[in-house]
């Protein structure tokens, strides 16, 4: 197997397990999602910055904010993709150490036509002194599969711009239990990470027993997954992953000294998806993070982690107050998929259904702005031509904010 040779093609600081990483993903340019002319399709973990910091904090910054994002690991351009789309006035920096991966990110950002202005470059994210600072870094499946990801955590954090968000990708032992068991059948039956290795592992998960474990596993929940030979390559046969638990993830994001803010699966951190009545009492009394865990306890399928960390304890709105909510400017979510109709999904495919009120409230806004995220004036409640109380254009604002329908802002 031939390794690219990084110091030679002037990537600066690296990883031990870099150069044998970037030969994987020349071979198999990962995610394996089809090239397709326009913006692309909705799927989850998508942000545009304004979403992610509502999310956060329940406040987005005004749509006219020029921000710099970073895709660290952009792989083969997926979530460049939509990051260039949801933040049209960004300015993108985009980097992989995979040559082969990068080659297809350029053919699709330039097939896709998105409006951002994006920068793509072969380099480490270990290598990026100087590029900062970032209101918004993406790195979503990547630290996990360097050698020592903390390192590679603790070269992101001084590329954050004060108060930025930082957006997470990382594995999670429980629900890759079954993954992490052919992982190891492979390696005892000598399949490497290339197309023999590939033809290995297909042929493996279709001579197990029909009652097997881990084929039922697979069959069930990843098979669409993996059906592209780069996604099954990445899963099964990967040189290089860490995974984690929420005790070390907590220590991980600790070692860098950055402060966690969120899930950006809220749904899945629920306690009421397992427990009611008394059960649920006594566990809506734990701290939060003793939530978590018990989550994680009661959940065998979370595989992984994906969360929002900043470099500040930020500050947060809940809009409460009536004369605050009424000052605040409106947008609608561009992160949703669905529009103009009642039944939405939001940015993790987590189904919305509106209600006649709600929907004719966001019908109203639209009429009264365009979804061009430059537009200047900005929209308040006060502005919206319904004939409704104010106490009920409350309600009904305060409902679509939590539901991540609306954006709310403050201009001052």
């Amino acid at each position: 197997m031939v390794t690219p040779n990084f110091e030679a093609a002037g990537l600066g600081a690296t990883d031990k397990a870099t150069p044998v990483v970037g030969a994987f993903y020349d071979r198999f340019p990962y995610p394996g999602d089809p090239l397709q002319d326009g913006p692309p399709p909705g799927y989850n973990w998508r942000w545009c910055n304004r979403a992610a910091r509502s999310y956060c904090t329940g406040v987005a910054p005004m749509p006219t904010a020029k921000i710099r994002i970073l895709d660290a690991g952009c792989g083969t351009g997926v979530s460049t993709d939509y990051l260039a789309h949801l933040n049209p006035l960004a300015e993108v920096l985009a980097v992989d150490i995979s040559a082969g991966a990068l080659d297809v990110a350029r053919e699709r950002l330039k097939r896709s036509g998105p409006p951002a202005q994006v920068r793509f470059e072969q380099r480490s994210l270990l290598d990026l002194a100087g590029e900062g600072p970032f209101e918004h870094i993406n790195s979503v499946g990547v630290l996990h599969h360097l050698e020592n990801p903390l390192n590679g955590l603790k070269a992101l954090a001084p590329l954050l711009a004060p108060g930025g968000l930082l957006h997470l990708f990382l594995y999670a032992d429980g629900g890759r239990w079954e993954i992490h068991r052919i992982q190891r059948s492979l390696a005892l039956l000598g399949a490497a990470s290339d197309g023999e290795g590939l033809r290995l592992g297909r042929e493996l998960l279709n001579h197990l027993p029909e009652q097997n474990r881990l084929r039922q596993r697979h069959e069930q929940r990843w098979a669409i997954d993996t059906s592209a030979d780069s996604n099954f390559a990445d899963m099964y046969l990967h040189p290089q992953e860490t995974s984690y638990n929420l005790q070390r993830l907590w220590q991980f994001v600790e070692g860098a000294q950055l402060t966690f803010l969120a899930f950006s699966n809220r749904e899945q951190w629920k306690l009421a998806r397992f427990l009611q009545g008394e059960l649920l009492e006594r566990a809506q009394a734990l701290t939060q993070q003793q939530q978590w865990l018990l989550v994680e306890a009661l959940d065998p399928d979370i595989s992984h982690f994906e969360f929002f960390l900043s470099n500040a304890e930020l500050p947060s709105e809940s809009w409460g107050s009536n004369e605050t909510l009424w000052e605040a400017t409106l947008e609608r979510n561009s992160c949703l998929w669905g529009w103009p109709g009642k039944s939405l999904l939001d940015q993790d495919l987590t189904p919305l259904s509106l209600s006649n009120d709600q929907f004719e409230f966001m019908q109203c806004l639209d009429a009264l702005r365009s979804l061009d995220a430059t537009k200047a004036v900005p929209v308040r409640l006060k502005d919206l031509n319904l004939s409704w109380e104010t106490s009920k254009i409350s309600e009904i604002a305060r409902g679509l904010w939590g539901a991540g329908v609306l954006l709310l802002g403050l201009d001052n």
